[in-house]
């Protein structure tokens, strides 16, 4: 008599595989953000490790004429820039050192790059601090008032003003400032930002007033416009709706309805606004005497101090990956949707 194998179960066949508990799937989309952002790192110091190679010999560039004249420097200088070995073990010796805090001697000064740079980094970090203050809740009003009054006078002057200050580059806005506030109308603010020797630029708060305005000026009209279209899209929602027709008040449902849910697409242009000022903040320092590391970083350019170039791109890129990064979190935190989809 035969025995016949009994069939599987379908059913158990195609049952759903097992989920990660909702930690670990939250340490893996963490640890893989995390690596994206190691690599994009890595892959901006080669970038900028070739650039500044490709640029010619830096000895001979710093030397000058003395180039020909004076070898004792020339083997100083190339001993010092590791301009003797090939580009990778260059690159790879550059690589380590900056791992481990060393981002090499300054050119001009003869000095350890990071005690040259860290005064400078806290200064740029304080003026685009100011600017964010200023920025989020001003931009974030604006879009308020300009999408309460849509399709109305008031929204039309708005976004003509927005679109303008827009198309305007940073450095034309510090311009029209100095020439309103500190010249030829009013002569009631410092056009630059004079620093005393131990002293920091806050410490004089009237020298922070023109660079807090243009960067504010220069970044809130993008950041206006993309809340705006999220709160007309979420006002014209269900729920919206509903809420109204349930006797809300207005402001309520601009408040606790429309601009709750309109606030992710704004945390991500912040975040890229933000990460913008890191490397535009070069612009408005350079333009006000502001001295942070965009004015450190054209006085490196123009004293060929290849180290400290070096240094300083690494940190605006560093601060552009970080901000993006925190950008994607809190994003994923206040979408309940995604949330889900990460634990799922």
């Amino acid at each position: 008599m035969s025995t016949t194998t009994p069939l599987a179960d379908p059913v158990q066949e195609s049952a759903t595989p097992r989920r990660l508990p909702g930690a670990v799937a939250w340490l893996l989309w963490l640890a893989r953000r995390l690596g994206l952002a190691l690599l994009t790192l890595w892959l901006v110091s080669v970038l900028v490790f070739v650039a500044t190679s490709a640029l010619g010999d830096p000895v001979r560039a710093i030397l000058g004429r003395e180039y020909n004249s004076n070898p004792g420097r020339v083997a100083e200088l190339e001993a010092l820039l590791n301009t003797d070995q090939p580009l990778p073990m260059r690159y790879l010796s550059w690589l380590g050192n900056l791992l481990t805090g060393d981002a090499g001697i300054s050119l001009a000064n003869q000095q350890p790059v990071a005690s040259l740079i860290s005064s400078n980094v806290l200064n740029t970090f304080v003026l685009v601090l100011l600017s964010a203050i200023v920025m989020i809740p001003l931009a974030f009003g604006v879009a308020m008032i300009s999408a309460g009054f849509r399709r109305r006078r008031p929204d039309s002057i708005i976004q003509t003003i927005l679109l303008t200050l827009a198309g305007l580059p940073e450095f034309v806005i510090g311009i029209l400032l100095v020439a309103l506030f500190s010249t030829t109308v009013f002569t009631i603010l410092p056009a630059v930002t004079i620093n005393i020797p131990g002293r920091s630029p806050w410490s004089k708060p009237e020298a922070m007033i023109l660079p807090v305005a243009t960067l504010t000026l220069a970044v809130a009209p993008y950041v206006s416009r993309i809340v705006r279209a999220s709160l007309l899209e979420v006002i014209d929602s269900d729920y919206v709706e509903l809420a109204r027709l349930k006797g809300v008040p207005e402001n309520v449902v601009m408040r606790k309805h429309a601009l709750l849910n309109a606030i992710v697409p704004g945390v991500q242009v912040i975040a890229l606004q933000l990460a913008w000022l890191a490397g535009g903040v070069v612009v408005v320092e350079t333009l006000f005497s502001y001295p942070g590391i965009g004015l450190q970083l054209v006085d490196s350019v123009r004293n060929h101090d290849v180290p400290m170039v070096q240094a300083l791109s690494m940190i605006i890129a560093a601060v552009y990956v970080v901000v993006n990064l925190i950008a994607d979190v809190v994003s994923i935190l206040l979408t309940p949707r995604a949330r889900t989809a990460i634990a799922a």
